[in-house]
């Protein structure tokens, strides 16, 4: 089976990306970004096994601060990740192109979030990392390339939970301004799954598709069962 060929450029970040709604160090404007009016998600939805639980966007809603600073230690950790993988996989420039821009792209909303936390002058406090990633990265396979196929899937479904849950909080946020962010949010989030995929898949001379299926099974499961911590990405709230 030949390998598909990579998404055109026409995923690309755009070349303003790193400037917009930039007003200062330690400031985002969150008025100057171009927040679309509405995001096609139904590849989104269909692609994950479950949609969050109203308990989770209840528990969120809640604890907006704790939501916002997890939202940041995933961008940096989404950043992180993507770093790891350029130095480690450097044979592909196709892969090299992808990551690059990914990492760019999560830095971004790393500092944006940064400044929101800075706007509603929030402390940043320690957060233990929740089940989540955890979950799915224990059945990850120990040999190449199926290790790195798979630690690209499990970036797909984390990418597209992000997105998911970005569009949840933002239908029912009492926060206008944040409620923006989020749905700016949405334009990037909703492409970043299918990136992760399409780099999986180029890795792989057989069709990822079972693989695909297995981590969507335990994704969902993680979402929908109790979790005893609320974080972004935390299950039903036990």
């Amino acid at each position: 089976m030949s390998k598909p060929t990579m998404p055109t450029n026409s995923h690309a970040i755009n070349d303003d990306s790193t400037v917009e709604g930039r007003t200062g160090e330690d400031s985002v404007d969150i008025s100057q970004l171009r927040t679309p009016n509405k995001v096609d998600l139904s590849a989104v939805y269909g692609f994950l096994g479950a949609r969050t639980t109203p308990d989770w966007v209840a528990a969120a809603i809640a604890d907006l601060p704790l939501i916002i600073q997890d939202h940041a230690n995933c961008e940096k950790k989404a950043a992180g990740t993507a770093m790891n993988l350029l130095f480690r996989y450097e044979f592909s420039y196709d892969l090299q192109r992808k990551l690059a821009q990914l990492i760019r792209e999560e830095m971004l909303h790393y500092e944006q979030v940064l400044g929101i936390m800075n706007e509603r002058s929030q402390e940043w406090r320690y957060l233990s990392a929740g089940r989540y990633a955890k979950g799915m990265l224990k059945h990850k396979r120990t040999y190449e390339p199926a290790a790195m196929i798979d630690v690209l899937i499990i970036g797909a479904f984390i990418e597209a939970r992000s997105c998911e849950r970005f569009a949840a909080l933002a239908e029912v946020i009492n926060d206008e301004r944040l409620a923006k962010y989020y749905r700016y949010l949405l334009k990037s989030e909703s492409r970043h799954f299918e990136d992760y995929l399409a780099l999986a898949q180029s890795l792989s001379t057989e069709a990822i598709d079972e693989r695909v299926a297995f981590f969507r099974e335990v994704e969902a499961e993680l979402i929908i069962s109790p979790d005893a911590e609320l974080r972004f990405h935390s299950g039903s709230p036990a």
